[in-house]
């Protein structure tokens, strides 16, 4: 299958904030392709309360899975770090390839430096990110070491409407893990948004999922990976 032909791509969010920036990725990457969207706006807070014990969700999310294979997708993208190890159940449950969304991004970084920082707004997703990382510096034969740390009280400040509040406390958790890091990635897709708000210079050193994680997707499509792993 050539990419966009006849193509459907179902993405699984767990929150509505990143619909339009991966719809629009996948319009740019994936021209033609239709996007099926699974939106679950529950998992996060729930997350939050049980101290990010994924299990306790893992039953509906593959469940999405399995609903995106028989609406007829033939990729399914999952869009959120937090639930990122639930991508291995999926896998095994539909026939159709599952991409994790930060897996090419966790590539990367582990490619790019020896110092890895994390940044994140939810306490829950830094532990799925930074055993995915250390998963790919395995496999890589890195010894990277890994920064991680919450920018406290962002995620509560979006959550109540203030986005000018959330990036300006990202921000400043960006600026002070670019000064001791060789790159930095961005646990959330959500966050993805404020990099604009970093100096041209140092946008660089950052890495965030939604683009690299949606090329996995096109790469997935026109045959160039197998399985999206």
């Amino acid at each position: 299958m050539s990419v966009g032909e006849q193509t459907r791509v179902a993405v699984i969010h767990t929150s509505p904030l990143t619909i339009d920036p991966i719809r629009a990725l996948i319009a740019e990457l994936i021209p033609g392709a239709d996007v099926v969207n699974f939106v679950d706006d529950s998992v996060l807070p729930q997350l939050a309360r049980n101290g990010g014990d994924v299990s306790a969700v893992e039953a509906r999310l593959v469940t999405y899975a399995r609903h995106a294979e028989q609406v007829g997708a033939q990729v399914i993208l999952n869009a959120c770090s937090s639930v990122g190890e639930v991508v291995a159940q999926m896998r095994a449950s539909v026939a159709v390839p599952v991409v994790r969304i930060d897996d090419a991004m966790a590539e990367e970084a582990v490619a790019r430096g020896d110092r890895i920082g994390v940044a994140a707004t939810l306490p829950t997703t830094l532990a799925p990110t930074v055993a995915l990382l250390r998963r790919k510096a395995e496999e890589a034969g890195s010894r990277a070491s890994f920064d991680a740390r919450v920018a406290t009280g962002a995620f509560r400040l979006l959550a109540a409407g203030d986005r000018q509040g959330h990036d300006q406390a990202l921000l400043e958790l960006l600026g002070e893990l670019a000064a001791v890091n060789d790159v930095v990635v961005l646990a959330q897709a959500s966050m993805a948004r404020v990099l604009p708000g970093l100096p041209e210079a140092q946008r660089a050193r950052f890495l965030s999922s939604p683009r690299s994680g949606v090329e996995r997707v096109a790469q997935v499509v026109a045959g160039a990976v197998e399985g999206g792993a």
